[in-house]
């Protein structure tokens, strides 16, 4: 796995672990019965931003070495995915 594959691949897993992160514990200004006037009863009373980005952090870097294990001593690799047998054998292989 190259530099370049390695962050885009952090970055994926950050991003999705943090749109999932958000919402968890989350007191809206309905729920605690502070609404401040002009926002909306559905907005965050407190959000916890920061607690929720070192949470996602270590998350996303465990799952980041459990895929670059994987992906790097290639325990599962594109060929088995290749229901179809589209891809060409690989020098070596016999084809069966």
């Amino acid at each position: 796995m190259s530099i370049t594959s390695a962050i885009v691949l952090y970055a994926v897993l950050w991003f999705l672990t943090f749109l999932i992160v958000i919402p968890i514990r989350l007191q809206t200004q309905g729920d605690v019965g502070e609404v401040v006037p002009g926002t909306h009863a559905g907005a965050p009373h407190n959000h916890n931003l920061k607690k929720k980005a070192k949470i996602t952090f270590a998350l996303a870097a465990v799952m980041w070495v459990i895929l670059w294990w994987i992906i790097t001593y290639e325990i599962i690799t594109v060929r088995d995915f290749d229901w179809m047998d589209r891809l060409p054998p690989v020098s070596g292989e016999t084809g069966e």
